[in-house]
């Protein structure tokens, strides 16, 4: 089965890139290893949201993209590789998927990045290493390939990390569609 895009990294960039690719329509594969360092975080610092556990944050955004009607699989990625439609995906357990587009959102670990070949630079907060060298729209030195979030080299707050993985998935459903995407819903009249 071939998915218009899939998202490699469950975070809060990943999960928001996944919102907002599966309202858009597309059919959305969100592949997390569920090792990711926001849930050990105790969040305060989140827009709207007084106190929160990352446990619960990640949880929650599972909850939205799962109603937007993104498939997300517990899988460690090993591969990503161009195929002549799109890419081929394979995991650390032997299963394989294909995605017309991917979107990186793996934090602060570059490995996959580095084993298919994009290019990295090196990171600018104290616990990140190296992340992947992105133009402002989250697009790769492999065309097809995106990076948001901290694998893209911003901040680790998970408000900045929301904010570009949604950016980086508004900018690629604009590229697919020939026009801006935009995703906004009225209060409905009383």
């Amino acid at each position: 089965m071939m998915y218009d895009v899939a998202i490699i990294g469950g975070g809060p960039a990943g999960q928001s890139a996944a919102l907002f690719t599966g309202r858009a329509g597309l059919k959305t594969l969100l592949l997390d290893n569920e090792k990711g360092l926001t849930k050990r975080a105790l969040v305060k610092n989140h827009y709207g949201v007084e106190e929160i556990t990352g446990s619960d944050l990640v949880a929650a955004g599972r909850r939205q993209v799962e109603s937007f009607g993104a498939e997300i699989l517990k899988a460690q990625v090993t591969l990503v590789s161009k195929e002549a439609d799109g890419f081929r995906i394979e995991t650390e357990s032997g299963e394989t998927f294909e995605a017309k587009q991917v979107i990186l959102a793996t934090g602060s670990n570059q490995k996959l990045a580095q084993t298919i070949g994009l290019k990295t630079k090196d990171g600018r907060e104290k616990y990140v290493k190296t992340v992947i060298e992105a133009d402002p729209a989250g697009h790769t030195s492999i065309d097809g390939i995106w990076a948001a979030g901290v694998a893209a080299g911003v901040s680790v707050h998970t408000i900045v990390t929301s904010g570009d993985g949604a950016k980086t998935a508004i900018n690629l459903v604009s590229e697919l569609r020939g026009e801006r995407f935009i995703s906004h819903d009225a209060v409905p009249a009383k």
